[in-house]
């Protein structure tokens, strides 16, 4: 027996309209998500109304207080109204939806949150007297005269009070609260020139500064970086470099960190296009690519990049909540950013970031035994001779030849005295425990690991060599079939060229069907098959693949630990001095393999701090 649809009844369905507040409610279920949506839709109308000071109160994570200040241009008094209006904008006239210049353009936040909340609008322009709307529910009040100096005020209590199911989907006030903070962090990222408060005052009061920035000063790149280490710390600041590129009309800029400040995971990674923060898996695949080489799988390179280009060129008209783009052609994009990134880290050479030295000198700190002893400022030469002198008879003939500095000898070799300490690296001073190279330089002193470092050496020189003398193949006896749609057929045989130059390469076979000729000699004895299906999943999900290169990388990675100075061997002092001096001429030998820096540097003055020399 056949089993009626539950939804469809005896008596024919009757198609109707519905009515506005129907819809607004509907729409605001796709444009407002939580709290933080809220925030982003009125900072972003605040920052399209041209403001240069923006404050934001929350109170109970958003859910009973959102409230937006602004001192930008104000709406009409006649235009309060229109403004609560599904589809009422002013930022397009709606004749070209790709050529848009502002963070908002649907006309569907303000109706939407008047929807699902209690909303007030307060504003004034120049030369007007100030005026306020209120609209609760969706249903709204007339406007009315009101008191403000100038700009305007959105005030929103109480949201989904009008929705109350959706109430059931909000997280704790906290976690509402730190997403409110990363989405105006986001944006202060985006906007340099604007100053930000945000404030909760949760409980009532003065409330308390979650987060502050004032607008910056200077240049483009000056202001982005002081508005970066602000909200992301002086530590991303001093170790991260300086992107700007451009190619077919789309130009790169922004901060990069090195490899070896990285993070567990990808929560310091923000892209912008046109000042629009975005979330886009492309981009974000390509900034993975980009670090490839440089950081384990476990690990997260940390960035803020913006990608500026005419707005014809990528549409932000796919969501809603605006957080996805698409760009006419994602390739340029994502070749853009890769290369940038490869060619700034090459540009870095043997430099590590300062946070190692920081927490070697942090591990080093001594426990506190009491009260500080303070101890005489370093004496001279002369000081010292003359105290060598009056001590006991003897000593004084040790003074040109003692010291703590060690020499060869034939039972121990240790570094000699033949590099100039003015290089980056300094002069090999000696060994210990026979994997640490110590070295002088003229501010203080370097701390290397030898196997680490030569293994980064040796790694880019079989890939320099792979580079020059291309992948070597080897032929199939007998060709790999693999079954695949067409259309998988068709992304792997796009990129064949890009596989074959790697030593993987595929034909067409009929059908969905690819034939694998030949594979990676490198590699051995290898599982064609399910290589080509990584490949095909990671195209799939990233519109890229980095899986045949990543391979013949980790053999070559391998074969550089191997052949590289074991941890244990004792080196001469040219040794060492050369091994430092190759560094120094080798791009990425800041970081080993793994992306873990192979050493340390310690300035004279951290160093004399430890033993209370300050």
């Amino acid at each position: 027996m056949a089993q009626s649809h539950p939804n469809i009844g005896e008596a024919p369905r009757i198609i109707r309209q519905l009515d506005e507040s129907a819809i607004n409610r509907i729409a605001a279920g796709e444009v407002v998500e939580r709290p933080a949506s809220a925030v982003k839709e009125l900072v972003e109308n605040a920052i399209d109304a041209g403001a240069t000071r923006i404050g934001i109160d929350i109170a109970d994570g958003g859910k009973t207080l959102i409230r937006v200040t602004d001192d930008g241009c104000g709406i009409p008094a006649d235009e309060l109204h229109l403004a609560l209006s599904r589809h009422a904008t002013s930022k397009i006239d709606g004749t070209d939806l790709l050529n848009i210049h502002t963070f908002g353009f649907r006309g569907e936040a303000l109706p939407s949150l008047g929807a699902v909340g209690r909303l007030t609008i307060t504003s004034r322009v120049a030369a007007a007297d100030a005026a306020s709307i209120r609209v609760a529910g969706g249903r709204a009040e007339p406007v009315k005269p009101a008191a403000l100096n100038g700009g305007t005020v959105v005030d929103l209590r109480d949201l989904f009070y009008a929705t109350p199911a959706r109430l059931k989907f909000m997280r704790t006030d906290r976690a509402e609260a730190r997403a409110i903070g990363d989405t105006v962090k986001r944006l202060a990222m985006a906007e340099p020139a604007i100053g930000f408060t945000l404030r909760d005052v949760s409980g009532g009061g003065e409330g308390r500064v979650v987060f502050r920035s004032d607008r910056e000063s200077g240049n483009l790149f000056e202001a982005l970086q002081g508005r970066l280490a602000r909200i992301l710390g002086r530590d991303f600041a001093e170790n991260a470099l300086r992107i700007d590129a451009t190619r077919d009309g789309i130009r790169l800029f922004g901060y990069a960190a090195l490899p070896t400040y990285s993070r567990g995971a990808a929560v310091a990674q923000y892209l912008f296009v046109n000042g629009r923060p975005v979330r886009d898996k492309m981009l974000g695949g390509a900034l993975r690519a980009a670090y490839f080489d440089f950081l384990s799988r476990d690990r997260h390179p940390a960035a803020a990049l913006f990608l500026e280009c005419d707005p014809t060129l990528v549409d932000v008209n796919v969501h809603p909540a605006k957080s996805e783009v698409r760009f006419r052609d994602p390739g340029v994009a994502r070749g853009l950013i890769v290369s940038a990134l490869r060619h700034a880290l090459a540009e870095t050479g043997h430099r590590a970031s300062s946070t190692v030295a920081n927490a070697t000198l942090g591990a080093m700190t001594p426990e506190p035994t009491g009260a500080r002893v303070y101890q005489m400022d370093r004496p001279s030469s002369t000081a010292r001779t003359a105290a060598y002198v009056a001590q006991s008879p003897g000593f004084s003939e040790m003074s040109d030849s003692y010291s703590a500095r060690l020499v060869e000898t034939p039972d121990e070799p240790v570094a000699a005295e033949t590099a100039p300490e003015s290089l980056p690296l300094g002069a090999a001073r000696g060994q210990v425990h026979e994997n640490y190279i110590i070295a002088q330089t003229e501010t203080g002193m370097v701390i290397v690991d030898q196997h680490a470092a030569h293994e980064r050496l040796v790694y880019e020189k079989l890939k320099r060599q792979m580079a020059d003398n291309g992948v070597a193949a080897q032929a199939l006896l007998i060709p790999e079939i693999v079954d695949l749609s067409a259309s998988e057929a068709a992304q792997l045989l796009e990129i064949a060229d890009d596989l074959s130059r790697l030593g993987l390469t595929i034909e067409p076979f009929g059908g969905g069907a690819i034939a694998i000729r030949e594979t990676p000699a490198i590699l051995g004895e290898v599982n064609a098959q399910a290589m080509v299906r990584d490949i095909l999943d990671e195209l799939i999900d990233l519109g890229s693949s980095q899986t045949v290169q990543a391979r013949i990388e980790a053999i070559l990675s391998r074969i550089a630990c191997h052949g590289s100075v074991r941890s244990g061997r004792r080196m001469r002092g040219e040794e060492m001095n050369a091994l430092l001096r190759e560094m120094e001429a080798t791009p990425h030998s800041g970081q080993c393999n793994h992306g873990r820096p192979t050493y340390v540097e310690l300035k004279l003055a951290d160093i004399e701090r430890l033993f209370g020399r300050t």
